[in-house]
């Protein structure tokens, strides 16, 4: 399965309709149509910042996972709203370093009508995980979830029946 494909298939990418349209090399691009679930009052016209932030945040890890190969989660994201988006958005994602335990990208958000809406700048959790994740748990874990038992087994504090 591609990258891409990956990122993708994640519930709420989804539900909001990104798609994850290239992703290599510490590079990545994503497109989201606007919905009028995606606007900031009942008339429409307007993206609801969370939706310009959650494009922004996705397609930029998936250009860190383009180059770790791993889960990276967002430590961190500062975005500056330059403009409203008022039609379908896109976004490019360029890691600027990978380090250690983190890396920065830099994302550029645009719509349709050519407006530059954003400028985000992302920080990633990268390497020191060994191999633990919530990301990666096992079919085992998600079958315990799946049954009320949240997934940490017998041993988790938590009542099934909660």
């Amino acid at each position: 399965m591609s990258l891409e494909a990956v990122f993708n298939e994640i519930p709420f990418v989804e539900s909001l309709g990104i798609e994850v349209t290239e992703a290599a090399n510490g590079h990545a691009e994503g497109r989201l149509p606007l919905r009028e679930e995606h606007t900031t009052n009942p008339h429409g016209g307007v993206a609801h910042g969370g939706v310009t932030y959650s494009l922004a945040d996705t397609v930029g890890g998936a250009a860190v996972v383009s180059l770790t190969g791993d889960v990276a989660p967002t430590v961190d994201m500062r975005i500056d709203y330059l403009a409203p988006a008022t039609a379908d958005l896109t976004a490019t994602a360029d890691v600027v370093r990978n380090g250690g335990s983190v890396a920065v990208v830099n994302v550029e958000v645009h719509d349709a009508d050519d407006h530059h809406v954003a400028t985000a700048r992302g920080v990633y959790k990268t390497g020191g995980q060994n191999g633990e994740s919530p990301w990666t748990e096992d079919a085992d874990s998600e079958a315990d979830v799946a049954d009320g038992d949240g997934g940490g087994g017998a041993d988790d504090g938590m009542d099934d029946d909660r």
